[in-house]
């Protein structure tokens, strides 16, 4: 029952290496993308005059952009390497070693949110340089960069096991990933939606990550940062749950 530390070391540090090899596709580009974002989204709502919800927009803004960095990369990493495995042959590599289901799952989240927090860290550099901010709550801000990674490392581990072709690993992305992340309040208060829109919200998971990052920076919320805590880890628990069972037995992954 111990655990293979050298094995679970060594599979963590291939997924490290694996989007740092490309480190121009896998950090530079998200920070182009994100200033990218703001500058258009700020000059298209007025520059630095509008206001959102007594916050400035283009710092309003900020911080949902720099979660949805985070996000998208930590899910990019691991559903890559899975479907990637997959498709070359080479899944044998991690059924084969003395790994167990969990194991083999926290070296691949363990990727995952390296690269989120490293794409974090270096988007949010970029955008302190447009966007001065601080942080109103610093540990607030370092759980929900640390939990979001980890949630969305874990939903990509989901899709990279699900997924038997890079058009249902597409179709994971374009339909699922994306829409939640836009229509989570990255780009406005959702106190301004019609009371169905603003209910739905709610049961949005990345509508926590958004609005507890951005509580930890400008000090505003739309929410309870302690209910979005709760949802973040409950979240959590339930995804590692069901990923370390289906890749225990092998779901999807043996022929």
């Amino acid at each position: 029952m111990r655990m293979n530390l050298i094995g679970t070391l060594t599979l963590c540090k291939r997924e490290t290496w694996r989007f740092l090899k490309v480190w121009n596709q896998t950090v530079v580009a998200p920070m182009v993308t994100t200033l990218l974002f703001l500058a258009i989204l700020t000059l298209a709502q007025g520059g630095q005059t509008r206001n959102m919800e007594g916050v400035p927009y283009s710092q309003f803004i900020a911080p949902g952009l720099i979660m949805m960095a985070i996000v998208q990369n930590a899910f990019a990493n691991t559903s890559s390497s899975l479907m990637l495995a997959k498709i070359q042959g080479v899944i044998i590599d991690f059924l084969m070693p003395p790994l167990t289901g969990a194991e083999i799952t926290l070296s691949l989240v363990a990727g995952g949110v390296v690269r989120g927090v490293l794409v974090g860290i270096c988007v949010s550099g970029a955008v302190y340089i447009f966007v001065p901010f601080t942080l109103a709550h610093p540990l607030i801000a370092v759980f929900h960069v640390l939990a979001a990674s980890v949630m969305l490392a874990l939903f990509g581990v989901v899709t990279g096991v699900w997924s038997q072709s890079f058009d249902q690993l597409s179709a994971i992305t374009n339909y699922i990933i994306t829409p939640l992340a836009f229509l989570s309040g990255t780009f406005y208060s959702i106190r301004h939606l019609p009371a169905f829109w603003y209910h739905l919200c709610h049961f949005n998971p990345f509508f926590y990550m958004i609005d507890g990052f951005r509580y930890a920076i400008v000090g505003y919320s739309d929410s309870s940062p302690l209910m979005g805590i709760v949802v973040m880890l409950v979240t959590t628990v339930i995804m590692w749950a069901i990923i370390q069972t289906a890749i225990t037995r092998g779901w999807r992954l043996k022929s």
